[in-house]
């Protein structure tokens, strides 16, 4: 109860509550998604083809309304709404997978899920940024981000347990799914209602100056190289069921490739929130140029790592690079831009993020291929070095110091 009651504290009560939000959110999503490719198999039109089709087309969608609802709820002033009806409409469409009778029924489902998510991340990046306080700016991220994580891990072992322990067939834990879905709109209307009051009794907002595609987002020439930096970087920065691959090639056995996932998942979990906190008082730089190496290291180590403790010590190191950098670089996002464009500038930091993920897989896929697991790991540790030392050019603000009680 003390650890709760001095986390709202630092944060504020409404990045608290979107951070249980995000939790069950991710628990009702990461309960589906394991599934979903065997899943698809047993369906008519399913296969490999139409799940790379549809993951393709639901990224490409999503990636594209982060830029566009970061744009519009700085034109408008209003997040809530985009949060809302992002948050609403993943919730209430994903469990309908369980009633499909066609493979492209799936993927109709799937592309609305990425449609909410589309909608909801740029408003909610920019709503935790205004929520929180200035010197909690990265705590507030990293919090965020933890919670994401916890619901991720809690979602395919609540689908494991009702599956082996339990005796449910896919389809039921599909539709199961509903549950903390609806859930988590519940903590959604209150961080919005929180949100609300603490606007109004803040300082009224400047008038906001229009977008124009001839002049740009007025966000400065700093923080379009930053986030070029990091679309270097998510280009090598290529799926993580390719570290799973080279661990089974390594030796671990098949029953432990999820534990292997759990270990990661708890050690992102651990460290999200401390980096966060260090952030907030030696900047952000140093943790994300902390965060880029570890991921190359990483990438360097994996083609050579053989044994089972060796892959468990790796993918917990590798945990560091997702705790350093996730939410930091959200706040960097935040010290770069002037208050009024928040949402525009999240949207394109996500855009740019999303643009780069997009071949950065299938680039790494064709390399392990056809060159071998050293190249193409190789490759994604040469671009995290590169992206490192662009990092260094980027002008960072100086922290600000956290308010000192005269008590």
């Amino acid at each position: 109860m003390w650890y709760r009651g001095a986390m709202i504290k630092r944060i504020g009560p409404v990045v608290f509550t979107l951070g249980l939000v995000s939790l069950l959110n991710d628990f009702a999503s990461d309960m589906i998604l394991p599934l979903i490719p065997a899943y698809m198999a047993t369906l008519p039109g399913g296969g490999a083809f139409l799940i790379g089709l549809m993951e393709g087309l639901a990224e490409s969608v999503a990636a594209i309304l982060k830029l566009v609802s970061g744009w519009l709820s700085d034109r408008s002033g209003k997040r809530g709404g985009f949060i809302a009806v992002g948050y609403t409409a993943a919730a209430l469409a994903r469990p309908f997978m369980g009633l499909a009778t066609h493979a492209f029924q799936v993927v109709g489902i799937r592309v609305v899920d990425r449609i909410g998510k589309g909608l909801r991340t740029s408003p909610r990046d920019a709503m935790i940024d205004a929520s929180a306080p200035k010197e909690s700016r990265g705590l507030a991220f990293s919090f965020h981000r933890a919670m994401d994580h916890t619901g991720a891990l809690l979602g395919p072992l609540a689908a494991t347990i009702l599956i082996s322990a339990v005796g449910l067939g896919v389809r039921s834990v599909i539709l199961l799914a509903f549950i903390p879905g609806i859930l988590s709109l519940a903590p959604l209307a209150v961080a919005l209602v929180l949100a609300r009051r603490q606007a109004a009794a803040g300082p009224a907002a400047k008038a906001r100056s229009p977008f124009s595609f001839a002049g740009g987002a007025g966000l400065g020439r700093n923080f379009y190289f930053y986030i070029s930096i990091c679309c270097l970087f998510t280009l090598g920065n290529s799926s993580d069921l390719f570290l799973l691959l080279r661990a089974s090639e390594a030796g671990l056995e098949p029953q432990l490739l999820p534990v292997v996932w759990i270990v990661l998942h708890l050690s992102k979990i651990a460290l999200s929130v401390p980096a966060g906190m260090v952030s907030d008082r030696i900047g952000r730089k140093k943790p994300i140029l902390a965060g880029w190496l570890v991921y190359a290291v990483t990438y360097l180590l994996v083609p050579y790592v053989g044994g089972t403790l060796q892959i468990f010590l790796l993918f917990a190191f590798y945990g560091l690079y997702f705790a350093f950098t996730e939410g930091v670089e959200r706040a960097f996002v935040s010290d770069l831009v002037p208050g009024d464009r928040k949402g525009t500038a999240f949207g394109m930091f996500n855009f740019a993020v999303a643009v780069g993920a997009l071949p950065a897989s299938l680039v790494m896929g064709a390399l392990y291929q056809w060159a071998g697991p050293r190249v193409a790991f190789g490759t994604g540790a040469a671009l995290a070095f590169a992206s490192s030392i662009g990092l260094l050019f980027v002008t960072e603000k100086r922290p600000v110091a956290p308010e000192r009680s005269s008590a």
